[in-house]
């Protein structure tokens, strides 16, 4: 976390270089085990003044103009997938304050002076964000809006004439499935479009086949003390755990296949080692082999010509006594805690770093977090059910202050006098505060905040129970057996965000294949109806006797007579001229 926060100073020093600049960061880090961490940073400035008259130079035109018609003043985005592993890759990056739950999260600061014309114009934000990042921000509507009150706060330097103005929206999708048609116009915010720099790593194939991704943009103003002009800051940032193994696999053959029998790696040590049993060697202090060309696909395209030579490029987060080859070219610079190294980039050149396979008992060091937690439904059945949320404090000496946050869907009612809070698995009163806001049917969900001292070396079991609610059937979406997404919960603790998993939650579903039933009963008996009704006005009615007359049978008999007839006839004519 100490070189997250070295890098985090020296990008803040950089902001105020200049009125308008732009730089970018590559930070790798590997994890364990076979894992790398790669945090893709983008950060640009312009001032207040040239946004105003919409002199956009590096700040994204497109973005920049629907901030301005929403009257924007702070936005954060947030696309996420997957599952940080919190016990085995220790703290979230960024301190979890560029991470969103899982799908789609967007909350921001819309400038209006009452709550109705708060609510348009976040309409309108959702609606034009929802066109330029091609997601499905249009269905964050009153039902998946809330307004928090302790949760978050404002990281950007807005005026105090402005701050009574500002209204504070937050909105999930949990279901949204985050793929390339979000990557693409992400990258066409960047200056150098993905053609070059750090940003030419960007594939598709590789960001969504990481066990976890973000892609967060977080729009803010800076104002430097004692300075009238004012700083508009985008970041963006794309942070992903890839594995090593699975990247390294060609494209063309993705397939796994078996090791072959010469390149197993066996204990030789084990009494039972033979040519036929192999015991897999303890690999935990071998660094596997690994490049930039085999992680990402291909190599660095050079720097970004428009980026600020001042920040290095590429810095990988790994013990000086790892060896680290890099391209021609490029300027190592290692830092004084002994686990950080960057390289500065020749802006004309290709740039690739190399990590052979090693033996090495040192690793960077990972942070741990302040917190652990984790959620789950409760109890069985289809009409009531609970949550669990268990917390943890790992830390043996300071207790944490933290706000958890819960956004649930109108249809589950919760029952607000069974939520306890057990400690150790004892009653304790440990929340300080709550803000408790219930559910309307069909216009607005659930929010429930609440402030919570854990103690040292504790762990905290928050539990209530809820009813579920019957929906109409056009309400069930196409798959409504899979069941229903719920937004993560939100724990802060400062400037630190932990998000919980999503949950997925079954109602109870009508059987569909009932009005398929119908359809086809009632389909045969309007036929059967059709065709009795049909006969009854095309077929003839005649009496008996004449029906008899003009049977078919008596009409073939008819037919055959006259046949007859002539035949003899002609017979007989036949006869008379042979005897003359």
């Amino acid at each position: 976390m100490r070189q997250l926060l070295s890098l985090l100073v020296l990008l803040a020093a950089c902001t105020f270089a200049c009125a308008s600049d732009y730089h970018e960061q590559l930070l790798l880090r590997p994890l364990h085990p076979s894992l790398l961490l790669a945090s893709f940073n983008f950060q640009s400035n312009t001032s207040l003044a040239s946004f105003d008259q919409q002199n956009f130079r590096y700040f994204p035109r497109s973005l920049g103009q629907i901030l301005q018609h929403a009257n924007t003043r702070e936005l954060h985005l947030r696309f996420s997938l997957g599952r940080w592993d919190a016990e085995s890759w220790g703290a979230r990056p960024w301190g979890g304050t560029r991470e969103g739950g899982i799908g789609v999260e967007l909350w921001a600061w819309v400038e209006a002076e009452t709550d109705e014309e708060a609510d348009g114009r976040w309409l309108t934000l959702t609606n034009a964000l929802s066109g330029l990042f091609c997601a499905s921000l249009n269905f964050i509507d009153s039902t998946r809006t809330i307004r928090p009150v302790m949760s978050f706060q404002p990281s950007g330097d807005h005026k105090n004439s402005t701050l009574s103005d500002l209204h504070l929206l937050h909105g999930t999708l949990p279901r949204e499935v985050v793929c390339t048609e979000n990557l693409t116009p992400f990258l066409k915010l960047l200056p150098c479009k993905g053609k070059a720099g750090i940003s030419s790593l960007l594939d598709g194939h590789k960001l969504f086949d990481a066990s976890w991704q973000s892609m967060s943009i977080d729009v803010r103003p800076i104002c430097e003390a004692g300075l009238d002009d004012c700083q508009l800051q985008i970041t963006q940032t794309i942070d992903m755990v890839l594995d090593i193994q699975r990247s390294k696999r060609p494209r063309d053959n993705p397939i796994p296949r078996p090791v072959p029998n010469e390149e197993l790696k066996c204990d030789t040590s084990k009494p039972y080692h033979s040519d036929s049993t192999c015991f897999p060697l303890d690999a935990a202090t071998i660094e596997e082999e690994w490049s930039l060309s085999q992680i990402f696909g291909h190599s660095l395209k050079g720097t970004c010509p428009l980026a600020d030579d001042g920040v290095d490029p590429v810095c990988i987060n790994v013990p000086h006594a790892r060896f680290v080859y890099a391209s021609e070219g490029a300027h190592e610079h290692k830092d004084e805690t002994g686990y950080m190294r960057c390289f500065g980039l020749d802006a004309g050149r290709d740039f690739e770093i190399v990590l052979p396979e090693q033996e090495i008992s040192e690793k960077a060091p990972l942070e741990k977090p302040l917190l652990y937690a984790e959620r789950s439904f409760i109890g069985y059945g289809q009409e009531r059910g609970g949550v669990q949320a268990i917390i943890t404090n790992p830390s043996p000496t300071n207790a944490v202050d933290f706000v958890y946050m819960e956004t649930l869907p109108w249809f589950m009612k919760l029952y607000l006098h069974t939520l306890k809070a057990k400690i150790n698995g004892l009653d304790e009163d440990i929340i300080k505060e709550m803000y408790y806001r219930p559910a309307l049917d069909r216009k607005r969900g659930t929010q429930l905040e609440a402030r919570i001292l854990i103690p040292a070396n504790s762990t905290v079991v928050l539990t209530y129970d809820f009813e579920k609610a019957i929906l109409r059937y056009t309400e069930y979406p196409p798959d409504a057996n899979r069941g229903f997404d719920i937004a993560p919960a939100v724990i802060t603790i400062g400037n630190v965000s932990i998000r919980t998993t999503s949950l997925l939650l079954p109602l109870p579903t009508p059987d569909f294949s009932m009005p398929y039933n119908v359809i086809i009963l009632t389909s045969t008996v309007m036929a059967l109806s059709f065709g009795f009704i049909f006969n009854l006005l095309v077929r003839r009615f005649v009496a008996m006797d004449e029906g008899d007359r003009w049977d078919v049978r008596a009409v073939r008999l008819n037919v055959m007579l006259v046949v007859k007839r002539f035949l003899s006839r002609f017979g007989k004519k036949a006869k008379v001229e042979k005897k003359e």
